[in-house]
């Protein structure tokens, strides 16, 4: 593995390039923020507000949210330009109290909201097919998270879609799609984080194309989609996640101040318990954790040296979710030995070395990682 001299992602990152001076193409991105006209384009936003609520009848935007900073300064923003929002939630099954009370907050800004459940068969059948076939619990909620705000758009022929940070600009690669301000079905495929796949993949005997409906989302082809345009708000303004939260928590988001449930950060990924399971599964897969996500993000602003990043991911660890995989295990009726089981047929054998009865990264970040743990889980039983 190769990691980033500037801050401390490896080349195993999708779509994440570290080209010859040893800089990755995510600090590049950031780099390329400063020759960004900023105030050029919030004009271009809101050029956008004056065109959605020239063609809007009713609602001038969709606002997908979930509760947490981002769709919380989502709202703020959108409200601020004077836009009428309908927000919606994918209900996540596993929704935390503090993801349900900052969205109640969010609500009480004053936005309209719909919460859209899904049969929790059919959601409970997908994910267990998705854990077993790809090692990943994240496909059917970003199938969910991406279609049913197209859905509710397409059904309320609302004209415009506001999406917070385009991920593929702040964690991915510096092509085309990554720096663009629509979130395309192209950009979907590339940066979608469902292994490429489309809920019509997953039809089978278990799961028909009905119960699947909330997932395939609506035809991109239809008259009723062609004038719905999905835009990023982090390309029309500085995304940083301090300042999404400083802007959240100032209108009533609250996070916890003395604990995290994946990563460095308190505030992030809060909202929904199986988050951390699915950024547990980079450590299996690509060999690094959600944590060095957000220590990167924190080394380009400028709030933490490279060296402090190093020594904060050995106070994490490898970010083992225990209390996160005893609720998936509940809830999809699996045993926590089972769930060992399939994490560790993932474990990708060009980066993991069994030595000395341990599996190792050799050239780890860390030359003294302690690499017993996560063996001596996968020996214990229920």
């Amino acid at each position: 593995m190769k990691y980033c001299q500037r801050c401390i992602l490896p080349d195993t990152r999708p779509n994440l390039e570290i080209d010859g001076s040893g800089v990755c193409s995510a600090c590049h991105n950031f780099d390329y923020r400063a020759m960004i006209n900023w105030d050029q384009r919030r004009d271009l936003f809101r050029q956008v507000v004056r065109e959605a609520r020239k063609t809007s009848k009713g609602y001038d935007c969709v606002i997908p949210v979930s509760g947490g900073k981002d769709s919380t300064w989502q709202a703020i923003t959108c409200l601020e330009h004077d836009l009428t929002p309908l927000c919606v939630s994918w209900r996540a099954p596993g929704r935390t109290t503090i993801g349900q009370r900052n969205l109640d907050n969010l609500i009480s800004l004053g936005v309209d909201h719909i919460d859209y459940s899904i049969n929790p068969d059919t959601e409970r059948t997908f994910l267990l097919k998705s854990f077993f076939r790809y090692g990943a619990t994240g496909i059917p909620m970003h199938l969910a998270m991406f279609n049913i705000p197209r859905i509710i758009a397409q059904q309320f022929r609302i004209p415009l879609i506001v999406w917070g940070e385009n991920s593929g600009f702040e964690y991915g690669d510096s092509s085309e799609e990554s720096r663009g301000f629509e979130l395309t079905d192209k950009w979907l495929k590339k940066y979608g984080v469902t292994h490429g796949t489309t809920a019509s993949d997953w039809i089978d005997s278990d799961l028909t194309r009905k119960d699947l409906a909330a997932y395939i989302g609506p035809e991109p082809e239809k008259d009723s989609m062609k004038n719905v345009r999905a835009v990023f708000l982090g390309y029309y303004f500085r995304w940083d996640p301090l300042n999404t939260y400083m802007i959240a928590q100032k209108n009533g988001f609250s996070a916890p101040t003395n604990s995290r449930r994946t990563g460095w950060y308190k505030f992030a990924d809060i909202d929904d318990e199986f988050m951390s399971i699915h950024h547990y599964m980079k450590w299996f897969k690509f060999g690094f954790t959600r944590g060095f996500d957000n220590l990167s993000i924190e080394i380009r602003h400028g709030r933490l040296t490279r060296e402090r990043a190093i020594e904060i991911v050995r106070t994490l660890g490898d970010e083992y979710p225990e209390s996160d995989i005893k609720a998936f295990c509940k809830l999809t009726g699996i045993s926590s030995q089972r769930f060992l089981e399939v994490i560790e047929a993932f474990r990708n054998p060009a980066i993991w070395k069994l030595t000395g009865g341990n599996y190792r990264i050799p050239g780890f970040l860390i030359e003294d990682w302690s690499w017993c743990e996560s063996l001596q889980r996968s020996q214990k039983t229920d």
